[in-house]
C-alpha cells in the first residue's frame, strides 16, 4: 500500500475518532463537574471513632470496611433507619446523611431534626429539632442542645424541644451569634461551644455606628430598600465583644477585651476544663496581635501569652490547638518567620520550640498522636502546587513524608492513628484512594478512578512553570482545544484571579480548572491561567509583595505569562482576552486599562474598581487606609485610566452584591461615559457577588458569547 494512502486512512480514522467523541453541553460543563463528572470516590467517607474501620454511603446502605482485613459489611440500611424513625413518630429520611459522634452513635440529618441513632441497639437515643427559619446552627459536643439564630438573636433548644432565648436585642444594628469581621481571620461562625457543652461563647457585633448601604429589592412592584451595614476602608467600623452563656445558670458574662473598641477578636479557643477562653486580639491596623487568656466565669483578662508584629500585616487564621495529653501545652500556627509553621507553647506563654521550619507552608494539622508524640499535617514542602501528608516528632523534630505520588493528597486519619485513607489526584490521575499505615506504607488500593470524561472530547490542562523577572517561579496552566493543531493560530483567554487567599493552579485533577474552561477551549480558544505574586501558599514575601500597591506586581507577573504566550507560534498575539471575577474583575479591568496594547477583549465580573469603596477588614490589610496610603489608592483607582481603553470590555455585576457593592461598577461606568469611551455592562438581578445555581449557565454563556463576538 502506498504511503500516501496509509496517511490518508490514518487521518480518516483519527478524524472519525474525534467525531465519535461526544460533545459536552454547556449545562453539563457548568453544573455537573462535581456530580455527573466527579471522579469515582467514596460518598460520605468517615472513620468510625475508636476503631480501625471506616464507613461510607453506597446507595441506600451505610457500609463499614475493616482497615485490617478489608472486609466490607452493611452496617445499617436506610430502610432499617426509616423503620426505627417511623416507630418513634419521626419523619422518614430521604437519603443517608450522617456523621459519627461516638463509637456506636450516628447523627442523622432528617429534616427538621438531627436524630442520634445507636447502630448497635438500633434505637433513637435523642433528637434535636431545627426551628423554622433557624440559621447558624451549632450542636454542642455531647449532642444535648443546639444553638441557632433567628434574625439577629441567639437561642438554644434542647432534646425536649425547650427553647431558651440567650439574647433579645430589637435593634437591627446589634447582631448576636453570627460571623463577624466580615468572615475574615478564619472566622466561619459566631458561636463556640465549650468542650463539654456546658458553656457557649458567642459574638455580639454592634453595627449601629456603621454607615448603612442601600441595596434595592426589585421583587416588589415598588422597589424597596434593603440596607446593609458596610464599613468602607478608613471609615467607622463595627465593635465586637465576646460573651459566655452558662447553660446551667442561664446567665451571660461579657469577656473584658477592653479598648480600643475597634479591634478584631479572632481564633476563639477553650481550655479543656472550660475555665478559660483564649482570643487572638488584633488591632485595626492588623500589624499587632496579642494572644490573650480570659476567665470564662468572670470575663476578666488574665494574661497576654505572647505578641506578634509585622511591618505589613499579621493575619491569624487558626485558633490554638491543645496537645491531647497535656492541658498546659498548645500548638500555634504563625508566619512569623515568613512561612506558616507550627510552634509549641506552654499556657504561661513560654515558647517551648518551633516544631516545623523551612521555606514551605503548613496547611492543616489533621491529627496529634499524644502517645507517640507525633503531629500529622499537610504542607507544601515538596512543591507549592502539591499537597502531601507529613508527620513530625515533637521531641526529635524528625520529619517524614507519608504520601506517594506527585500531586494533591487529602488524607483522612483514623482516630486511633494507625491508618489514614489517602484521597489523591494529580494533573494526570483523576482520582485514587489508598489505605495506608500511619507510617506511610500503602496497605491496599481501594479505588482507582477512570477518566470521568471518557467518551467526551474534553481537553485536559497542562501545567507550566515560568520565571518572574527576579527569578521567582510562577505556576500556570494551559488548556488547548481537543483538536489542537500546532500549525494554526489560536486566540487566548486569560482567566485570572490574582488576589490573596487564592491558588488557581495546582497539581490536581483538572489542575484547578473548572470544566467550562475546557468547554470554551473546544470553541477554538486557548485558556491560560497564572498565579501571580499576592496569591497563596508561597510564603509571606510572595503574598505581601502587593501590600499598599494592589495591581502593580500582579500585573507584572501576568505579563510574564503574556510574553510566554506571545512566543508560541500557535498563539495569535493580536487576539488575547482576559476574564476574572471579584479581585479577578479588578485584575481584568486593570490589565485592559494598563496594558491596552496587549488585551483586545475583557469580561470583568463583580470588580473592585476603587479600593476606598471596599470593606475595612480586607481593604485595610492590603492597602492601609486612604489617608495613610493616598498614592496607593490613587494608583489602583481604575477611574483614572478609562481613556486608555482600546479593546472591548464587558462589566458584569450583581444588583444585590454585599461583598463588592454595585457602586464600584457604576462609578467606573460614569467615568467611561464622561470620557466618551464605549463600554458594555450587564446586571444579574437578585444575585449576590456571583451567579450561582441554574442561572450560572446563563452567565458562562454570556461570557463565552462576548469573546466569540469580540475576540
Amino acid at each position: 500500500m502506498k504511503r500516501s494512502v496509509i496517511l490518508a486512512l490514518f487521518s480518516l480514522f483519527a478524524f472519525q475518532g474525534i467525531c465519535q467523541q461526544k460533545q459536552m453541553s454547556l449545562e453539563q460543563a457548568v453544573l455537573k463537574q462535581w456530580s455527573e463528572f466527579r471522579p469515582q470516590s467514596y460518598t460520605n467517607f468517615e472513620w468510625r471513632p475508636e476503631m480501625s474501620a471506616f464507613t461510607h454511603v453506597d446507595g441506600n446502605n451505610l457500609v463499614e470496611v475493616s482497615a485490617l482485613g478489608g472486609v466490607a459489611r452493611v452496617l445499617v440500611s436506610l430502610d432499617e433507619i426509616n423503620s426505627v424513625l417511623k416507630a418513634n413518630s419521626l419523619p422518614e429520611a430521604k437519603r443517608l446523611m450522617y456523621a459519627w459522634v461516638g463509637k456506636d452513635e450516628l447523627r442523622l440529618t432528617v429534616m427538621p431534626y438531627f436524630v442520634f441513632y445507636n447502630v448497635d441497639t438500633k434505637q433513637v437515643v435523642r433528637k434535636l429539632k431545627m426551628v423554622d427559619d433557624a440559621e447558624n446552627i451549632d450542636i454542642n459536643p455531647n449532642g444535648s442542645m443546639l444553638a441557632y439564630t433567628i434574625g439577629n438573636n441567639l437561642n438554644i433548644i434542647d432534646a425536649n424541644d425547650a427553647i431558651t432565648a440567650i439574647t433579645s436585642d430589637d435593634n437591627s444594628g446589634i447582631v448576636n451569634g453570627q460571623s463577624v469581621h466580615r468572615s475574615e481571620f478564619g472566622i466561619t461562625g459566631g458561636t463556640f461551644w465549650s468542650p463539654k457543652g456546658n458553656l457557649l461563647a458567642y459574638y455580639r457585633m454592634d453595627e449601629t455606628m456603621v454607615t448603612s448601604y442601600p441595596l434595592v429589592d426589585i421583587t416588589q412592584r415598588i422597589g424597596t430598600v434593603e440596607n446593609i451595614r458596610y464599613p468602607m476602608a478608613g471609615m467607622k467600623s463595627h465593635e465586637v465583644t465576646l460573651h459566655i452563656y452558662n447553660v446551667g445558670t442561664k446567665q451571660s458574662v461579657a469577656i473584658k477585651t477592653g479598648e480600643p473598641k475597634e479591634q478584631y477578636l479572632t481564633n476563639v479557643a477553650w481550655s479543656s476544663d472550660e475555665k478559660l477562653v483564649y482570643i487572638a486580639v488584633l488591632n485595626r491596623e492588623q500589624n499587632h496581635l496579642k494572644l490573650n487568656r480570659y476567665n470564662a466565669s468572670t470575663g476578666e483578662f488574665e494574661a497576654t501569652l505572647f505578641e506578634e508584629q509585622d511591618n505589613e500585616y499579621v493575619e491569624p487564621l487558626n485558633p490554638l490547638q491543645f496537645m491531647p495529653n497535656n492541658a498546659n501545652q498548645f500548638l500555634w500556627q504563625s508566619r512569623r518567620d515568613g512561612w506558616n509553621h507550627l510552634y509549641l507553647y506552654s499556657t504561661n506563654g513560654e515558647l517551648i520550640k518551633q516544631i516545623t521550619t523551612g521555606a514551605w507552608e503548613v496547611k492543616q494539622v489533621i491529627g496529634i498522636d499524644a502517645k507517640r508524640g507525633v503531629i500529622y499535617f499537610t504542607a507544601t514542602k515538596d512543591s507549592p502546587v502539591e499537597q502531601h501528608l507529613y508527620s513530625v516528632n515533637t521531641k526529635s523534630g524528625a520529619l517524614l513524608r507519608l504520601t506517594n505520588g506527585e500531586g494533591t493528597h487529602n488524607p483522612r486519619l483514623s482516630s486511633d492513628y494507625k491508618f489514614f485513607v489517602d484521597f489523591y489526584s494529580s494533573i494526570s490521575v483523576p482520582g485514587r484512594v489508598d489505605l495506608c499505615s500511619s507510617k506511610g506504607k500503602t496497605v491496599r488500593n481501594l479505588i482507582t478512578a477512570p477518566n470521568p470524561y471518557d467518551g467526551y472530547n474534553i481537553p485536559l490542562p497542562q501545567l507550566l512553570t515560568l520565571k518572574a523577572s527576579d527569578g521567582t517561579a510562577l505556576y500556570g496552566r494551559m488548556i488547548k482545544p481537543w483538536d489542537f493543531d500546532s500549525t494554526k493560530k489560536y486566540p487566548v483567554v486569560v482567566y485570572v484571579y490574582g488576589g490573596p487567599h487564592s491558588q488557581l493552579v495546582t497539581n490536581s485533577w483538572m489542575g484547578g480548572a473548572r470544566l467550562w474552561e475546557s468547554y470554551m477551549a473546544n470553541k477554538g480558544y486557548i485558556l491560560f491561567t497564572l498565579d501571580n505574586r499576592g496569591t497563596s501558599n508561597r510564603g509571606a514575601n510572595f503574598e505581601q509583595a502587593i501590600h499598599r500597591n494592589l495591581g502593580v506586581n500582579e500585573i507584572a507577573d501576568q505579563m510574564v505569562g503574556l510574553n510566554y504566550l506571545k512566543g508560541l507560534n500557535y498563539v495569535d498575539s493580536e487576539r488575547i482576552g482576559v476574564h476574572g471575577w471579584s479581585f479577578g474583575g479588578f485584575m481584568t479591568i486593570s490589565l485592559m486599562l494598563k496594558q491596552p496594547e496587549t488585551f483586545k477583549v475583557g469580561v470583568a465580573g463583580g470588580p473592585v474598581t476603587d479600593w476606598k469603596f471596599y470593606e475595612v477588614m480586607y481593604g485595610e490589610r492590603y492597602m492601609d487606609t486612604p489617608d495613610e496610603n493616598p498614592d496607593g489608592y490613587k494608583n489602583a483607582d481604575l477611574k483614572n485610566y478609562v481613556t486608555n481603553l482600546k479593546g472591548d470590555l464587558l462589566i458584569i455585576h450583581d444588583d444585590m452584591d454585599k461583598t463588592v457593592v454595585l457602586q464600584h461598577s457604576l462609578t467606573l461606568l460614569h467615568e467611561f461615559v464622561k470620557g466618551g469611551v464605549p463600554v458594555d455592562f450587564f446586571v444579574y438581578p437578585q444575585h449576590d457577588h456571583n451567579v450561582m445555581g441554574k442561572d450560572r449557565v446563563h452567565l458562562i454563556d454570556k461570557i463565552i458569547r462576548y469573546f466569540d463576538e469580540k475576540l
